[in-house]
């Protein structure tokens, strides 16, 4: 099976969006699947491009959504109004409520009550969910060991997805101790943190980093919803790809503990995806050494790494992370305004040319 993934640029500097159209088969006998839709302004953009790459009559085989992020979740909209899509999976999380129900602060809760006042904060999936039953689209649930065209889900399970959920930012409280107790606690992100995080960005300063004198660190922490994407992974016809959404180091370890269990091989991947536009938050070096290698000897390739980052955009991606994918084997690749396509056995696209990789920095974002 020859496979084919195409990183869709979508957003700008104050809203990056993630999609990625997935060719897999042959030439001459091939399926599509779309991974994420981006914003709402650009979900047009990922439809003009289907149709035009793939014809008036292109059609989806699977639509799948990683996690409720409107920058992932939004574009999603467009497509389904006007491209064909034979099924649709995602995490609904009014759906998980009476799982969920003792895990919320509030102890009065009925079921019912609980799901609605999930429901009207993601009003954005309420209409996807619609808009795919409107048109007689099968939905399922990605969850932990399904299989969606040529990937395999690794994380998360369906239990720690019902955990995580208390924990979003649109849910209502959670009951910390609870949760604290199952192992699973990660918290809310709040104003004053987000506005600390931004006042960061803003004086950012440099440090030196060379190959073998790496700076990134364990311990980075991003959201639950984040926690809670879809990992895919793929091993066909010399081909091992991972696509990885959002997910944190938390995702990722649940990924690669799936993984060793299933005896499914990790480190020498074909095609890597750095998570969340390059963010510093969700990885770090024990959990890269274990997912995708250890470092190499400088200048050795294994294979490549994509990541979606807007154009102008001075916080992402990070150039420490990149490093991080550059030192462990692969050439990276940045979106910022231009599709970048690999692939993977399908014949070079018209009218796309080869794509300069990033090159290491010795100068990166210091840490706090």
């Amino acid at each position: 099976m020859k496979c084919e993934i195409e990183f869709i640029a979508v957003g700008d500097a104050s809203r990056a969006g993630d999609s990625i159209i997935v060719r897999y088969g042959e030439p001459n006998a091939y399926k599509l699947m779309l991974i994420d839709g981006g914003t709402l302004e650009t979900g047009k953009e990922v439809v003009d491009h289907l149709k035009q790459q793939f014809g008036a009559n292109a059609r989806l085989e699977h639509m799948v959504l990683t996690h409720a992020d409107a920058d992932h979740a939004s574009g999603l909209r467009e497509v389904l109004k006007e491209i064909p899509t034979n099924t649709l999976w995602l995490f609904i999380p009014w759906l998980h409520a009476a799982d969920a129900i003792h895990l919320f602060e509030k102890k009065d809760w009925t079921v019912d009550k609980l799901a609605a006042a999930i429901k009207k904060e993601y009003d954005i999936l309420s209409e996807i969910v619609d808009l795919a039953e409107q048109n007689d689209i099968t939905i399922y649930c990605p969850e932990q060991g399904t299989q969606i065209g040529p990937f395999t889900v690794l994380s998360p399970r369906r239990a720690t997805y019902v955990r995580l959920l208390p924990q979003f930012e649109k849910t209502p409280n959670p009951d910390q101790t609870q949760l604290e107790a199952l192992g699973i606690w990660i918290g809310k992100s709040t104003f004053l943190t987000k506005l600390l995080e931004k006042i960061k960005a803003k004086v950012e300063t440099w440090t030196t980093e060379t190959w073998v004198n790496e700076k990134l660190k364990d311990g980075g922490v991003t959201g639950a919803s984040n926690e809670s994407s879809v990992v895919l992974y793929a091993n066909h016809e010399h081909q091992r790809i991972l696509l990885t959404g959002d997910a944190g180091i938390n995702a990722l370890s649940w990924a690669a503990a799936h993984a060793t269990a299933k005896n499914y091989p990790l480190q020498n991947f074909t095609f890597v995806q750095i998570p969340h536009h390059g963010s510093r938050r969700n990885v770090g070096p024990t959990i890269l050494n274990t997912l995708i290698g250890p470092i190499q000897p400088e200048g050795m390739v294994k294979g490549m790494a994509y990541v979606s980052s807007p154009k102008d955009d001075e916080n992402h991606p990070r150039k420490i992370v990149l490093n991080a994918f550059i030192r462990r084997g692969y050439k990276v690749y940045a979106t910022q305004g231009a599709n970048k396509v690999h692939c993977g056995g399908f014949p070079t696209r018209d009218g796309y040319v080869t794509s300069e990789c990033v090159n290491f920095s010795t100068k990166v974002e210091e840490y706090d």
